[in-house]
């Protein structure tokens, strides 16, 4: 099986892996599934609860979906996608048979480079555990559980529909099927002891999966959490418990490569590093977003129509994208800094003009202004956040924003 970047060290411009700077950047495709079990009450994805009883309409919506990648692909013509990725929602609530047949129709439209890693979401407890096989066997290659936590109360605090029993279980499922799993965990939850989360990543630990993310639970608007704020460790005690979960799977063996994620050595996760390193990406399904390189020079951002009924009423009329931008070359800055600053090893100084097209000088303001304040560091051949950086991620990045918007200032002209 092919996995992802191997090693450390800061992402190349202008190498194979990552995009060869003669060319558009790599391509990779978000699928969208909306629909799981229940909403959680911190969740502000595009996500809706089935209704009890029903089933999801898995056939019009694999229909729409081969139409919305039909409708898509001259702006990538000749293109080779490197990741796929089946998010949510819970695609785990999609059928073998219609993973396969998905997949199937992608590979008849758009070539997939060899090895493509093709991963798709899961929950414990959505009956999908007797599905894995059954996903391998249709073409996926990776699976990522979103387990969140092991222990009973914080998952009934966060509204989930699994326990921990029903977590460990769906990981020894999906690792009879696959060799390359992530588990998705989460910290700082409601009324959670100092030493719980420590716990839940030794647990964790001790499956053997390749690949390990770590999120701090934030209160999103428009979310229940949002109406009803649950009470929250305090910061410092979070920071505590993140220290110390960096230190235990540094020891384990794994890179914290990204602000929320650890890898075994070649196990970091290819499609989200396209993301990070500002890729692009074809994104299908309701509410998706996809983020397309123009062959003239600039970039333009679609979104699909959101809600799933409104999503297949209009993609049987052959309409998909409900919003369609190109971005401007201000916020492509802050766009680049937004996505590549979260690497923690860094980036080559040339990516930044060889995927946004710009010239080099329009990062030098917000560059200065974090080396001035410590949170960035130049090294020979990358750039990358420093520790103090990390921990104020959303400063550092703030410096990136347009002019009178709370970037830094652009130098006067020389007079």
């Amino acid at each position: 099986m092919v996995t992802a970047s191997a090693g450390r060290g800061p992402i190349a411009a202008g190498t194979g892996a990552e995009g060869d700077g003669a060319g558009p950047p790599p391509l990779s495709l978000y699928i969208h599934v909306p629909w799981c079990i229940r909403k959680c009450p911190y969740c502000d994805f595009n996500s809706h609860a089935v209704p009890a009883g029903e089933a999801i309409p898995e056939e019009a919506y694999l229909d729409a979906l081969i139409g919305d990648l039909e409708s898509t692909l001259p702006a990538v013509w000749g293109r080779t996608v490197r990741s796929v990725f089946f998010g949510g929602g819970t695609p785990g609530l999609l059928s073998g048979r219609g993973v396969a047949r998905l997949l199937a129709e992608v590979r008849a439209r758009i070539t997939l480079e060899p090895g493509c890693e093709i991963t798709l979401e899961t929950n414990p407890g959505a009956l999908e555990e007797g599905r894995y096989a059954a996903f391998r066997d249709a073409g996926v290659n990776r699976l990522s559980i979103g387990v969140q936590s092991f222990d009973d109360a914080s998952l009934r605090r966060l509204g989930r529909v699994h326990d921990g029993g029903q977590a460990e279980r769906a990981i020894e499922s999906a690792l009879r099927s696959f060799d390359n799993v992530n588990l998705d965990l989460m910290i700082g939850l409601p009324d959670q002891a100092e030493t719980a989360a420590h716990q839940d990543v030794v647990r964790a630990l001790g499956f053997g999966t390749t690949h390990l993310s770590v999120y701090q639970l934030t209160i999103e608007a428009n979310t229940v959490f949002a109406k009803f704020p649950p009470r929250l460790p305090e910061e410092d005690v979070v920071a505590r418990a993140q220290e110390e979960i960096d230190g235990l799977l540094a020891q384990a063996g794994f890179e914290h490569y990204e602000v929320s994620a650890y890898a075994r050595s070649g196990r970091r996760c290819r499609h989200n590093l396209n993301y990070w390193t500002f890729g692009d990406y074809l994104g299908i399904g309701a509410g998706a977003h996809a983020k397309i390189s123009l062959p003239g020079g600039g970039v333009r951002r679609e979104e699909r129509f959101r809600a799933p009924d409104s999503y297949l009423r209009n993609a049987a009329q052959g309409r998909f994208v409900s919003q369609r931008r190109t971005v401007a070359a201000d916020d492509l800055v802050f766009e680049f800094a937004l996505n590549a600053f979260r690497l923690r090893d860094g980036f080559a100084p040339a990516l930044f003009a060889e995927r946004t097209g710009l010239d080099p000088t329009k990062f030098e303001p917000g560059l200065r202004e974090g080396v001035r304040r410590g949170l960035i560091a130049r090294h020979p051949g990358r750039i990358a956040p420093t520790g103090l950086g990390m921990r104020f991620l959303n400063d550092l990045q703030a410096l990136f924003l347009p002019a009178g918007e709370g970037g830094a200032p652009e130098p006067a002209a020389d007079s």
